[in-house]
């Protein structure tokens, strides 16, 4: 049988009413601690969370009252400083836990680029991706090397090129910041310029490349503040452009290949041959100097450059060909060396562009780049049968008046050149331009189509048998370089033929298979072996060039048209000027 059950005292009755009643409070308590929390997280969530990220645009006015179209990505107005999400993958980016890397500002926050309702054949899908592989990197940049003047992606720490001395001056900053303004990236744009303002020192006891300081540090400050006004980043321009102008201090007015920024001296690389100095620096400072004058009406930034380019007009030319090397103390040709890539391509490109930069005013510039296409036409664009296949059109070199069936990666801006300067060329010149840029652009292109990795190589021959072929070991590298797609963009742009973005969409699928590491872009040593082997850097002109063409390539005509601004070497856009400075 069952027990009975003990009798309890009144006691143990009162003790067991006060233990339930404790239990239903804490039970009470316990659900109206969780109803509060749930209604104050409510409180604070984002706006339309389950709702995608729509594009905002606005027009912006620059420099000379023009206008261009700016787009920009709406975010969450809470994106956490530990993690932000990048594309449709959702992609987790952790920052600014990491003790050894370089300083960067607190708290940075990043747009969140949502494609995923986008049809991926769509050039704003396309255009998108290119923003999101830019982000990738600056975010990089701006984690590990914030600061230094180019990063090292697997080394996650600084790097700097012998152009810039021993200087710690941000190169990349300085270089990214209209490309980060264009493609509305204004978080990261601030921070950037914020930097430039507050930061930028150029009383630096170092050499630089006066043209590399010239394209990249003069152009991108000058475009950047033709774009938003900033009256910042102009005076900094004037900084920099004074800190050059000893450069010019030789005996014809040639400048040095390299000025010390606190002494104010100048000199020549010691490679070049009879300590000379180089076709393309002394022709390739004129937009950005002309500029300078134009909005500071200091005459001597225009007459200094411009005295160097007419110092190039002097000496003989019998062969109608500009040399490589000339001499800034007597004036005269060194080395018999003729190339549109290495050493010599922006200076024919800066005669076109200092024609169209001052409303087609500078007649002499216009009247010498034509002059040198005829010479260019009749001794340096060779044909190669490629085995009956195609024809294929390239720009060969010449070494003491004997060619070298030999092309550069860097002479490939040739095809957007001709394009370009088939506008308003001579009736009978016309069409000969624009199929020249053509045919040189394909070949560039089959550079590209030829190799192991669809990227191609730095230099590439056109004999016994072989055409467009990095044949060459030590030259089969890929550095991040924008000429090939530079041409793709101008084609586009003037020919409106699907071919060329379809090129470009190619390009940029590859250098994100190839060159795409965990912390931003990598070059790679040779083009012809998968899987690849990286450099471990990350150029500043990957952001300031590559990523800038793509995007516009994918952009719409009235971002930046052709007939308001002119691009530097290094791809700043500079405002066509009413005239002459």
């Amino acid at each position: 049988m069952s027990p009975l059950p003990l009798p309890v005292s009144s006691r143990g009755h009162q003790l067991q009413g006060l233990r339930r009643i404790r239990e239903k409070a804490l039970l009470c308590l316990v659900i109206a601690s969780f109803l509060l929390i749930c209604f104050g997280a409510l409180s604070f969530m984002p706006e339309s969370l389950d709702k995608k990220s729509k594009a905002r645009s606005y027009d912006t006015t620059a420099e000379g009252g023009q206008r261009m179209h700016v787009e920009v990505l709406a975010k969450p107005r809470h994106v956490p400083p530990q993690a932000a999400t990048i594309g449709d993958n959702q992609e987790e980016v952790k920052r600014g836990n990491d003790e050894t890397a370089a300083p960067a500002p607190a708290k940075k926050t990043y747009q969140i680029i949502d494609m995923a309702s986008l049809d991926s054949n769509s050039p704003e899908y396309k255009k998108l991706f290119i923003k999101r592989m830019a982000q990738h990197a600056w975010r990089s940049y701006e984690e590990y090397a914030w600061g230094e003047n180019e990063l090292k992606p697997l080394s996650q720490r600084g790097h700097s090129a012998s152009v810039f001395g021993t200087t710690h001056m941000g190169a990349t900053i300085v270089d990214s910041l209209d490309t980060l303004y264009i493609m509305g990236m204004m978080d990261e744009f601030d921070r950037a310029k914020k930097w430039v303002l507050e930061n930028l020192n150029f009383d630096q006891n170092a050499y630089v490349s006066t043209f590399e300081m010239t394209i990249r540090f003069v152009g991108g400050l000058l475009s950047t503040y033709a774009l938003t006004r900033d009256e910042g980043l102009k005076r900094k321009a004037v900084e920099i452009g004074e800190k050059l102008l000893p450069a010019y201090k030789s005996s014809t007015g040639i400048p040095y290949s390299l000025v010390h920024l606190k002494r104010g001296d100048g000199k020549n690389w010691n490679w070049a041959p009879g300590k000379a100095s180089i076709l393309a620096e002394v022709g390739t400072v004129q937009l950005e100097m002309a500029y300078l004058s134009h909005l500071t009406s200091n005459k001597e930034f225009h007459e200094k450059a411009h005295a160097a380019r007419e110092a190039l007009f002097k000496p003989d030319r019998s062969d109608g060909l500009y040399y490589n090397y000339i001499s800034p103390d007597n004036g005269n040709w060194g080395k018999k060396h003729v190339s549109l890539g290495a050493l010599g391509d922006s200076f024919y490109e800066y005669l076109l562009k200092a024609w169209l930069q001052t409303s087609k005013q500078d007649t002499v510039a216009r009247e010498k780049f034509d002059d040198a296409v005829v010479s260019i036409r009749e001794k340096l664009v060779g044909t190669a049968d490629d085995d009956g296949e195609k024809k294929l059109v390239y720009l060969r070199e010449y070494m003491n008046n004997r060619p070298m069936e030999k092309m550069d990666h860097l002479a490939c801006f040739a095809g957007g050149m001709f394009a370009l300067g088939s506008l308003s060329a001579p009736a009978d010149k016309k069409e000969a331009y624009m199929q020249l840029g053509k045919d040189l652009t394909a070949t560039c292109h089959e550079s590209y189509d030829r190799s192991a990795s669809k990227l191609g190589p730095e230099s590439f021959y056109f004999n016994g048998g072989t055409a467009a072929k990095g044949t060459v070991a030590r030259q089969r590298y890929y550095i991040q370089r924008p000429e090939v797609i530079e041409s793709y963009f101008y084609l586009w742009r003037l020919t409106k033929d699907q071919k060329y973005r379809d090129w470009g969409w190619e390009a940029a699928q590859a250098i994100e298979t190839h060159c795409r590491v965990e912390h931003g872009y990598s070059g790679i040593k040779d083009v012809d072996s998968v899987p690849v082997t990286h450099d471990d850097v990350q150029q500043s002109f990957l952001l300031a060039e590559t990523f800038k063409y793509l995007y516009l390539l994918f952009s719409d005509d009235d971002v930046l048209p052709l007939d308001k601004w002119v691009f530097n070497t290094e791809a700043h856009p500079l405002p066509v000027l009413p005239g002459m400075p």
